[in-house]
């Protein structure tokens, strides 16, 4: 499995970026081809004390090459586009193959 993380830093108004998020661009991020599940997360915590992020998406794909497919359609680039409507600080995305553990 590959997987897809983006961080959000905090917004300057909350509830306005809850509100798009979950109305607007996660099903725009739900129609992406090849995804397999997500996860999102809210108020995202730190046990070293304030976090540096409000929110984090998470995305599963079988491979690197499905999630790059996927990011790079139509879709993907709609999802993209989306981004700066209700997170002007822009994001941090990350992804990597997932190993198991013993």
């Amino acid at each position: 499995m590959h997987k897809l993380v983006v961080l959000y830093p905090p917004p300057p108004d909350p509830e306005a970026f809850k509100s798009y998020y979950t109305s607007t661009h996660l099903p725009l991020a739900a129609k992406l081809p090849g995804l397999r599940a997500y996860r999102y997360a809210f108020d995202v915590g730190s046990p070293a004390g304030d976090s540096p992020y409000f929110c984090i998406f998470e995305a599963d794909y079988d491979s690197a090459e499905a999630m790059g497919e996927s990011m790079g359609s139509e879709q993907g680039q709609i999802v993209a586009a989306d981004v700066p409507n209700y997170a002007p600080p822009g994001v941090v995305m990350i992804h990597y193959e997932v190993a198991e553990g013993a």
